[in-house]
C-alpha cells in the first residue's frame, strides 16, 4: 500500500482514478467506515448499562425516545457501512469513480464531497426527476 503525501488532494491535472487517487480515496472511506463502527460501538456501550429505570413517566418517555432515536441512527450507519463497503470493492475492481449508469466520470468533486457516490450528478439528478415524476402518480 502506498503511503501518500498528507497534504494530498486529487486534482484534475492527473489521471482519473490514477494510483494516487485510488489510495486517497481507500483511506478516506476506511476512515470514515472506522469512526462509524466506533460511534456504533459507543452507543452499543451506553445502551447496555441497564433499562429503563426512571420512574416518572415523563422521564421514562424521553430515554425511551432518545433510544429509540439512537437505534435509527445506528441503523442509518448500519446502511452508510455496507455502502462504504460497496465503494471499496468497486476500488478493487476498478469501477470505482464511474457511473453506473453511464459509465463516464463521476468527479472529483462530488467524490470528495459523496465518496461511495455511484452516478454522476446528471444522472442522480435524472433520477430524482423520475422519482418526483412516479411519486405524483
Amino acid at each position: 500500500m502506498m503511503t501518500l503525501p498528507p497534504d494530498y488532494r486529487p486534482s484534475d491535472v492527473e489521471s482519473f482514478m490514477n494510483t494516487q487517487q485510488l489510495q486517497y480515496f481507500r483511506q478516506k472511506l476506511l476512515r470514515w467506515r472506522l469512526d462509524l463502527l466506533r460511534e456504533a460501538g459507543e452507543t452499543l456501550t451506553s445502551m447496555g448499562q441497564g433499562g429503563i429505570i426512571e420512574a416518572d413517566l415523563t422521564d421514562r418517555a424521553s430515554v425511551e425516545t432518545d433510544r429509540a432515536l439512537e437505534l435509527r441512527t445506528r441503523d442509518r450507519a448500519r446502511k452508510l457501512i455496507s455502502k462504504i463497503d460497496q465503494a471499496l470493492e468497486r476500488i478493487e475492481n476498478g469501477t470505482y469513480g464511474y457511473c453506473e449508469e453511464t459509465g463516464e466520470p463521476i468527479g472529483l468533486k462530488r467524490l470528495e464531497a459523496r465518496p461511495i457516490a455511484t452516478l454522476s450528478i446528471e444522472a442522480q439528478e435524472r433520477h430524482e426527476r423520475m422519482e418526483r415524476v412516479h411519486r405524483d402518480d
